[in-house]
């Protein structure tokens, strides 16, 4: 695979599909007034979106250890533009909210097989670089998605915001061709495994954002469940070995909280503009940009460090980077908007770094036919993570409704500063059991030279 041209059309079609993501959250007062809906209710398409995409993710990666990635992705972005032209004419909140939920369903596919390609694909020498690329195309696409969104629904109206996402089908037939043809081997896949895991993560997160014991207890019976059934089945949905790789499971949890705060930032930094100092949502995704539009232009710098310098050192400096930039908003939120401004200009690069460094040491200490499965499951975390991190702010900010804007903003940031502290503290005992996991990743790479 010539990964000098197929990495960065993948980073493309990754921005696009990953703006999705973030272009309705700007609408969302639109759509909430135009189709008489609550906002509990509006609130599922974007939260209900997030959950879908998730568990979409971990699906596609690990239908990838025995089903070419290039089908895989083609039935992916087929769902995905299906959904959105059913999108485009919705005219009901039933019908809206079955077009987002059928949209998450195939955008899993792009960045979960993106980061398989990656680690299948580019040599390791060059994966840092590969990896970052496509990371790149995230954060543009997240910074870029509530200014162009704002600006559409602003001017042409929220159902347009379906027609962008079908640009993506431009590089399906380019893609079709860069991405190898692959001969893998037939294996039974465990539905029963993956609908233990949709449950499971469906269940734990409805129980949060509805604030509901049953459905938590739900969820807890479920994992019993899923853990049972992954033990005895042959072919598991999930290899319990992911699990008893504790170099791995440190990495897990390091994914899940840095995307904790990754989310909680997104979520909280357009409230803060709104509440505390007054802004539109333009006005809003324009504060936003700069540090997206920063993080993807490093991007590409950081992933050549990366390869050079490892990826140790590139997720110490990230985490001291966003504890910067997390005490920056909460010592000081309410002195002027360009602090925040000024702190994701520091957050949004150095959460990249992390991500695109943790990535790339996953697919260094994993065996290859445990990456799909591996780089899957990291991503469930991830976007576990953030969806739990939006329920949690949300609900903490109405128990601090009587409590003035800036001073309940600050006390959130206190709480993300002692989980980035928790996140950091793993990542040394990650350093702290360095020995062995330099032992497994000069094994993996030694096999994956042989095999080249």
């Amino acid at each position: 695979m010539n990964d000098k041209i197929t990495i960065p059309v993948w980073a493309l079609g990754n921005f696009i599909v990953v703006m999705n993501t973030t272009m309705f959250n700007v609408s969302l007062p639109d759509i909430i007034e135009q189709l008489h809906i609550t906002a509990g209710q509006g609130s599922w398409i974007v939260s209900g979106y997030s959950i879908v995409f998730a568990l979409s993710t971990i699906i596609f990666s690990r239908l990838s250890d025995f089903i070419p990635i290039r089908k895989l992705w083609s039935i992916g972005i087929t769902l995905l533009v299906i959904a959105s032209i059913v999108g485009l004419f919705a005219d009901s909140f039933g019908l809206v909210l079955f077009a987002r939920l059928f949209q998450a369903s195939g955008a899993g596919a792009t960045p979960g097989l993106g980061m398989v390609l990656a680690s299948r694909y580019v040599p390791y020498e060059r994966r840092g670089r590969a990896i970052s690329m496509i990371a790149s195309g995230s954060a543009l696409a997240f910074g870029l998605g509530p200014v162009i969104g704002g600006a559409i629904t602003q001017y042409l109206g929220w159902h347009e915001l379906f027609a962008v996402t079908c640009l993506v089908v431009l590089l399906v037939p380019i893609l079709w061709r860069l991405i190898p043809k692959e001969t893998l081997d037939r294996v039974r896949f465990d539905y029963v495994g993956a609908a233990l895991i949709v449950i499971t993560s469906s269940a734990f997160l409805i129980a949060v954002t509805q604030l509901s014991i049953i459905v938590l207890i739900l969820s807890i019976v479920a994992l019993w469940l899923t853990a049972w059934h992954l033990r005895r089945v042959e072919k598991p949905f999930i290899p319990p070995i992911l699990f008893r790789n504790a170099a791995y499971r440190k990495l897990l949890f390091i994914a899940f909280s840095v995307f904790v705060l990754n989310l909680s930032m997104l979520f909280l930094m357009p409230l803060i503009y709104s509440k505390v100092f007054t802004m539109g949502a333009a006005s809003i995704g324009l504060m936003i940009f700069p540090g997206a539009f920063l993080s993807a232009c490093l991007l590409k710098l950081v992933g050549r460090w990366i390869d050079r310098y490892g990826n140790f050192r590139f997720m110490i400096a990230g985490h001291i980077l966003l504890g910067i930039s997390i005490l920056m908003i909460s010592l000081w939120v309410h002195a002027s908007a360009y602090v925040t401004l000024a702190a994701y200009l520091i957050f949004s690069p150095a959460l990249s770094s992390v991500t695109s460094a943790l990535s790339n040491e996953v697919s260094r200490i994993l065996p290859k036919h445990l990456i799909g499965s591996g780089m899957g499951l990291t991503q469930l975390s991830q976007y576990l993570g953030g969806s739990f991190a939006v329920a949690v702010c949300g609900i903490f900010l109405v128990w601090q409704k009587n409590t003035a804007p800036a001073l309940a903003y600050q006390h959130l940031y206190f709480i993300l500063f002692i989980i980035l502290l928790i996140s950091l503290t793993m990542l040394g005992l990650y350093k702290k059991s360095g020995k062995a996991i330099k032992q497994a990743a000069s094994a993996v790479q030694d096999r994956e030279t042989v095999q080249s």
